[in-house]
């Protein structure tokens, strides 16, 4: 069934009766061209892209929950293309792109709204490096804005300009990006993909990888065994886990990240805001919530939960940035398993093993990451090569030592 006004129209007139689901419950089969472990959006992603550019819908994608429980449903729902290094600008642009087009191509109205994300800075040395990563940003074709205070106060009064401490000097703006519903992605590229025949299976958990004369030839489930020609990892903090199941071990760790919503307020914040002293970030959804994150939570962990401490840490700085932030009451809080890479990029990637494919590490930036995602993994199970964004993201980049440090933290997971 096609989305538009007049189905809506002419479904009302019926009591909405005649609505059908969006994907179905099909049963599983023995084997299928590929295998996608994980339906995140960058699973679903992955099967979606794989159907429509590259025709292979013998696909199965299977989710040991319900479509939407992980990362993809867990997230600050924020899209951004502001990267500085040539690893990682091209990839984010091109998802950036997809975004732009995604409710279109899709027929789904995963709430698109570009707002804008304000970076703010607050010394001299912070405005060096904004106004760097803005030049990076323009020689690439990216849209960027250095905000002076006068500009920022214009566009954001309440916040706290004359903090002893953190005086706001002013930000880098790009206006293209902004927020999508994060679980309205999950549905419509899951919409998407099963319409071309690709099977959505739910409640369905790998529990082994088997292979034979040195390759990959299906898993193990709670539902028996499946054989495959390709099989294809996209689990975010569950990587490591999986992997192991093949007997791989990926620089990878796994940490929790929280993220909170308020009451609903009136219109207040217009765009992602971003403090550049401490790390907080905020929006606020369509129905009135305020949305915000920070660190994580500093230990390694599979929980979807986070600590006291951090909650505490996030909503100082919180308070630091947005005042009034002190009258506003907090509804609830939910956590996410970031798998979080040696160099803070992600790893899009054939593996040793014969047809066996990884897509993990994407440390805070899978969400806004999901169409390039899906597209360029669909892009190599299909052709067996890179796509040309994601040359640099290869898996043995960290024996190489061709990091793609973002941050020039170093190989600490836990400071990306």
């Amino acid at each position: 069934m096609r989305y538009s006004a007049l189905s809506i129209f002419l479904n009302g007139l019926r009591g909405n009766t005649a609505w059908k689901s969006a994907w179905r419950a099909p049963a599983l089969k023995p084997h299928y061209d590929v295998i996608i472990v994980g339906g995140g959006g960058h699973g679903l992603a992955t099967a979606y892209y794989l159907a429509k550019e590259f025709g292979i819908r013998n696909v199965a994608v299977l989710e040991k929950s319900y479509i939407g429980s992980g990362n993809v449903g867990r997230n600050t729902t924020i899209i951004r293309s502001n990267y500085l290094l040539p690893g990682n600008n091209p990839f984010y642009e091109l998802s950036m792109k997809l975004w732009e087009g995604l409710e279109q191509d899709l027929n789904f109205n995963a709430m698109v709204s570009q707002r804008g994300v304000l970076n703010l800075f607050h010394s001299d040395a912070q405005c060096d490096a904004y106004t760097r990563r803005g030049n990076a940003m323009r020689l690439h074709g990216v849209d960027a804005d250095l905000l002076d205070r006068e500009q920022v106060r214009e566009k954001l009064p309440f916040l706290n300009f004359e903090n002893a401490r953190f005086p706001i000097q002013g930000g880098l703006l790009q206006q293209r990006g902004g927020t999508v519903r994060h679980d309205g992605v999950a549905w419509g590229y899951a919409r998407g993909a099963d319409s071309m025949g690709v099977d959505i299976i739910q409640e369905c958990e790998v529990t082994g990888i088997r292979r034979g004369n040195g390759k990959v030839i299906g898993v193990e489930t709670s539902r028996g065994f499946v054989g495959c020609g390709k099989l294809a990892l996209a689990v975010a903090g569950n990587s490591s886990q999986v992997a192991a199941m093949a007997d791989m071990r990926l620089p990878i760790e796994s940490h929790v990240l929280q993220a909170f919503v308020s009451e609903g307020l009136k219109p207040f914040i217009d765009c992602v805001v971003t403090f550049g002293a401490g790390h907080f970030y905020v929006s606020q959804s369509d129905k009135g919530g305020l949305v915000f994150g920070g660190d994580m939570d500093g230990y390694n962990s599979y929980a979807q939960r986070g600590n006291l401490a951090t909650v505490e840490h996030v909503i100082e700085a919180g308070k630091a940035m947005i005042p009034a932030l002190s009258r506003v009451r907090v509804l609830r809080s939910w956590g996410g398993i970031m798998d979080m890479s040696m160099d803070g990029s992600p790893i899009i990637d054939r593996t040793s093993i014969d047809n066996l494919y990884l897509n993990a590490g994407w440390c805070y930036g899978g969400f806004k990451a999901t169409p390039a995602s899906g597209f360029c993994f669909a892009h190599l199970i299909a052709r067996n090569h890179a796509h040309a964004v994601t040359r640099e993201m290869r898996l043995d980049r960290f024996e190489r030592g061709y990091l793609i440090d973002e941050k020039g933290q170093g190989a600490q997971p836990n400071l990306h």
